[in-house]
């Protein structure tokens, strides 16, 4: 056990301040307003108040002492200390009295190592930390559980947010656990129902507005100055306190030795802000002696999303009604986010395009950006092309042309190039070939794209089992597409790998699943249907 929690750390509340991230100009701590009263931009928490003659120290303790206190604390009974923004409590903005303190048992969050997917990445050691096991379902918490005690210090009944899910759900929580009345407003159908269940099961009371989340945000900032509530959106600084928490947590998991790269996924920028914030502040106070590389993913542009459901034998679904079940799962949730979504169902009994593996299929997508091509690939890659340009409002741009004129192929080189790659380099192929031809002429049937993928996966270039090595060069070449003319001895498929011995496993697998015959097989649609809103 450690000790109670009003006398775990002392009470300094004079040792934080907010500050806006504009002007500079000192707020009052715990007011109600998140914005500077000078120019109107964001506030956030400093700690002037750890600068000390003997260096930076957090409530009097170094490094050393706050390492200690914290790997202390995961053996205690208390309530903040089993919390894992709490436990950590004296390097965040100091309550007047820590019983104001709403915790759900929030962080501490566990990291695994991903042995497969650092193989496949080409990193020595990959790690992560999955901050969807806090209460709510999400990494909001850590966030949360700050900014909610805060209003509940302020004595506020009502608190508030705009969302299209995690935050909603979160905030309704933590105001339920106190006792406290939440408001949640949501953009006209653009809502998770799963989140919005749960803040409805805690008690929020909801409003849906006839236009978007910036829009909601205007009509909450209204009602925060008119009405006495407490605003929980990420623009509150004690938000950001709380979830810098997940950065401290990752570190102490790795003995206070920093990895050489953190990743965090972009959103509205608050956890990498919260991050980055939280590194310094470690550095500063000793924690660590170097600071780990920080890169933020963020979809470029990402403001509309166009999905390839496919359908048939060498589809995950093989009916047409289940994948066109799936497809409009996707595009409602797509479009409940916010993000305008749609979905092309495309046909997958035939093999799409004359390569079928890994390296041979980069080789024929390459061809395709170079205005070549099999015919199949270039209409879909046309046909979602046009999609994700109407979808995203891009008028006067024309695929086709993009393809046929080489600048599509130059905007490929230069991403290539960007990421350290050189489309000089010959792609690998399997050292060693077989050819199956044809005993008879006719026409070329059907070809089963199972079979094919089951043949591909036998020659090497795909797992059987997790850690397994991946035949990069391992794959397939179709040299005569359904209802093409056939003549007795002409290669059909030619089969590539470095393990010769995987061949007759390959070729057992095709057997079957293609056939020469007198008549064209029943042609189908690449392109299915059109799933929208």
């Amino acid at each position: 056990m450690t000790d109670q929690p009003a006398l775990a750390s002392k009470l300094e509340t004079g040792v934080s301040q907010l500050r806006c991230i504009a002007c500079g100009a000192v707020g009052e701590e715990g007011a109600k307003s998140v914005r500077c009263a000078q120019c109107g931009d964001l506030l956030e928490v400093l700690y002037p108040g750890w600068k000390t003659s003997a260096g930076a120290r957090a409530a009097g303790l170094d490094a050393a002492g706050l390492k200690k206190l914290w790997l202390q604390r995961r053996t205690s009974w208390n309530a903040l200390d089993e919390s894992g923004v709490w436990r950590f409590r004296e390097i965040l903005p100091a309550l007047h009295d820590w019983n104001y303190v709403i915790t759900l048992c929030e962080g501490n969050t566990p990291v695994y190592q991903l042995p497969s997917c650092g193989r496949a990445a080409g990193v020595e050691q990959l790690f992560a930390k999955h901050q969807g096991m806090n209460p709510t379902g999400s990494f909001k918490d850590t966030g949360m559980t700050v900014a909610a005690s805060f209003a509940r210090q302020g004595g506020f009944r009502w608190v508030a947010c705009a969302s299209t899910g995690n935050t909603s759900a979160s905030m309704a929580a933590y105001a339920a656990r106190a006792g406290m009345r939440s408001l949640v407003l949501i953009p006209q159908g653009q809502i998770t129902w799963g989140k919005l269940s749960q803040a409805l099961d805690y008690g929020a009371v909801t409003c849906q507005l006839k236009t978007d989340f910036d829009g909601c945000m205007r009509v909450l900032d209204e009602v925060v100055q008119r009405m006495p509530v407490y605003l929980l959106n990420s623009v509150n600084p004690y938000r950001l306190e709380g979830q810098k928490t997940t950065a401290i947590e990752l570190l102490e998991r790795f003995d206070w030795q920093p990895p050489d790269h953190i990743i965090v996924p972009g959103g509205n920028l608050g956890n990498s802000s919260a991050i980055g914030k939280a590194l310094l502040e470690m550095k500063e106070l000793g924690l660590i002696t170097r600071l780990p590389k920080l890169s933020v993913i963020q979809a470029e542009g990402a403001n509309a999303l166009v999905l390839d459901t496919k359908v048939g034998r060498g589809a995950f679904l093989k009916t047409e009604a289940e994948s066109r079940e799936l497809a409009r799962t996707m595009v409602d949730l797509g479009n409940a986010y916010g993000v305008p979504t749609r979905a092309l169902l495309t046909d997958m009994d035939v093999p799409l395009g004359r390569a079928v593996g890994n390296a041979v299929e980069v080789a024929e997508s390459v061809d395709v950006l170079a205005g070549g091509g099999p015919e199949d690939v270039v209409e879909l890659t046309l046909a979602l092309a046009r999609e994700m340009l109407d979808a995203s409002g891009l008028d006067g741009i024309d695929p086709a042309v993009t393809l046929t004129d080489g600048s599509a192929m130059d905007c490929f080189r230069a991403l290539v190039a960007a990421q350290g790659g050189d489309l000089t380099q010959p792609l690998p192929i399997g050292a060693q070939s077989e050819t199956v031809v044809a005993s008879h002429g006719g026409t070329m049937g059907d070809i089963d794209a199972m079979a094919v993928g089951l043949a591909v996966w036998r020659l090497g270039a795909g797992r059987s089992a997790p850690g397994q090595q991946v035949q990069f060069g391992a794959g397939l070449r179709i040299h005569r597409k359904p209802g093409e003319p056939v003549a007795a001895g002409e290669p059909l498929f030619t089969l590539y790998t470095d393990a010769p011995e995987r061949f007759e496993g390959a070729v057992a697998e095709l057997d079957g699943g293609w056939s020469v015959g007198d008549e064209p097989p029943e042609s189908r649609p690449l392109i299915i249907d059109r799933i929208t809103a």
